[in-house]
Protein backbone atom coordinates (compact mmCIF):
# COMPACT_ATOMS: atom_id res chain seq x y z
CA UNK A 1 0.00 0.00 0.00
CA UNK A 2 1.30 3.43 -0.94
CA UNK A 3 -0.07 6.63 0.58
CA UNK A 4 0.22 10.16 -0.84
CA UNK A 5 -0.97 13.18 1.14
CA UNK A 6 -1.90 16.57 -0.28
CA UNK A 7 -3.69 19.74 0.74
CA UNK A 8 -1.32 21.22 3.28
CA UNK A 9 -0.32 24.86 3.24
CA UNK A 10 -0.29 28.15 5.08
CA UNK A 11 -3.52 29.47 6.59
CA UNK A 12 -4.44 32.15 9.08
CA UNK A 13 -5.83 31.27 12.49
CA UNK A 14 -9.53 30.56 12.24
CA UNK A 15 -9.21 29.32 8.69
CA UNK A 16 -9.77 25.91 7.13
CA UNK A 17 -7.87 23.34 5.13
CA UNK A 18 -8.80 19.98 3.66
CA UNK A 19 -6.17 17.28 3.54
CA UNK A 20 -6.39 14.30 1.22
CA UNK A 21 -4.66 10.95 1.33
CA UNK A 22 -4.78 8.71 -1.71
CA UNK A 23 -4.01 5.05 -1.25
CA UNK A 24 -2.84 2.76 -4.03
CA UNK A 25 -1.78 -0.85 -4.22
CA UNK A 26 -3.60 -3.47 -2.16
CA UNK A 27 -6.33 -1.06 -1.05
CA UNK A 28 -8.83 -3.85 -0.37
CA UNK A 29 -6.56 -5.06 2.43
CA UNK A 30 -6.93 -1.79 4.34
CA UNK A 31 -8.76 -2.10 7.65
CA UNK A 32 -8.43 1.45 8.89
CA UNK A 33 -6.86 4.76 7.94
CA UNK A 34 -5.98 7.79 9.94
CA UNK A 35 -4.20 11.07 10.29
CA UNK A 36 -1.35 11.79 12.66
CA UNK A 37 0.68 14.95 13.11
CA UNK A 38 4.10 15.88 14.36
CA UNK A 39 5.14 19.36 15.37
CA UNK A 40 8.82 20.32 15.67
CA UNK A 41 10.33 18.89 18.83
CA UNK A 42 7.25 16.85 19.64
CA UNK A 43 6.21 13.26 19.24
CA UNK A 44 3.88 12.16 16.49
CA UNK A 45 0.32 12.14 17.77
CA UNK A 46 -3.00 10.76 16.68
CA UNK A 47 -5.44 13.22 15.11
CA UNK A 48 -8.26 11.09 13.73
CA UNK A 49 -8.96 7.57 12.51
CA UNK A 50 -11.65 5.90 10.44
CA UNK A 51 -12.36 2.22 9.91
CA UNK A 52 -13.45 0.50 6.73
CA UNK A 53 -16.94 0.48 8.22
CA UNK A 54 -16.88 4.25 8.65
CA UNK A 55 -16.42 4.50 12.42
CA UNK A 56 -14.42 7.61 13.26
CA UNK A 57 -12.41 8.64 16.30
CA UNK A 58 -10.72 11.91 17.20
CA UNK A 59 -8.13 13.31 19.54
CA UNK A 60 -9.73 15.54 22.18
CA UNK A 61 -7.78 18.52 20.86
CA UNK A 62 -9.53 18.41 17.48
CA UNK A 63 -13.03 17.19 18.35
CA UNK A 64 -15.66 19.50 16.93
CA UNK A 65 -13.17 21.17 14.58
CA UNK A 66 -11.82 18.35 12.39
CA UNK A 67 -13.76 15.76 10.41
CA UNK A 68 -12.32 12.61 8.88
CA UNK A 69 -14.08 10.91 5.99
CA UNK A 70 -13.46 8.35 3.27
CA UNK A 71 -14.09 8.77 -0.41
CA UNK A 72 -15.77 6.39 -2.83
CA UNK A 73 -14.13 4.15 -3.84
CA UNK A 74 -12.64 3.92 -0.37
CA UNK A 75 -9.06 4.53 -1.36
CA UNK A 76 -9.04 8.17 -0.31
CA UNK A 77 -9.34 9.62 3.16
CA UNK A 78 -9.94 13.29 3.88
CA UNK A 79 -9.38 15.48 6.89
CA UNK A 80 -11.45 18.65 6.95
CA UNK A 81 -9.87 21.04 9.40
CA UNK A 82 -11.83 24.07 10.56
CA UNK A 83 -11.11 26.78 13.12
CA UNK A 84 -7.40 26.13 12.79
CA UNK A 85 -5.11 27.42 15.49
CA UNK A 86 -1.34 27.96 15.55
CA UNK A 87 -0.98 24.87 17.75
CA UNK A 88 -2.37 22.81 14.87
CA UNK A 89 0.77 23.57 12.86
CA UNK A 90 2.60 20.35 12.11
CA UNK A 91 3.46 17.84 9.44
CA UNK A 92 0.35 15.74 8.93
CA UNK A 93 0.85 12.08 8.07
CA UNK A 94 -1.59 9.58 6.64
CA UNK A 95 -1.51 6.08 8.08
CA UNK A 96 -3.13 2.87 6.91
CA UNK A 97 -3.37 -0.47 8.66
CA UNK A 98 -4.27 -3.68 6.87
CA UNK A 99 -6.03 -6.77 8.19
CA UNK A 100 -2.66 -8.36 8.84
CA UNK A 101 -1.74 -5.44 11.14
CA UNK A 102 0.84 -4.13 8.68
CA UNK A 103 1.16 -0.36 8.97
CA UNK A 104 1.89 2.06 6.15
CA UNK A 105 2.76 5.74 6.29
CA UNK A 106 2.74 8.56 3.79
CA UNK A 107 5.52 11.13 3.59
CA UNK A 108 3.45 13.89 5.14
CA UNK A 109 2.11 17.31 4.24
CA UNK A 110 2.97 20.50 6.10
CA UNK A 111 0.27 22.62 7.71
CA UNK A 112 1.25 26.03 9.03
CA UNK A 113 -1.26 28.20 10.88
CA UNK A 114 -0.28 31.81 11.40
CA UNK A 115 -1.59 33.89 14.30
Amino acid sequence: VQLVESGGGLVQAGGSLRLSCAASGSIFSIKAMGWYRQAPGKQRELVATITSGGSAGYADSVKGRFTISRGSPQNTVYLQMNSLQPEDSAVYYCKAQDYGSQVYWGKGTLVTVSS
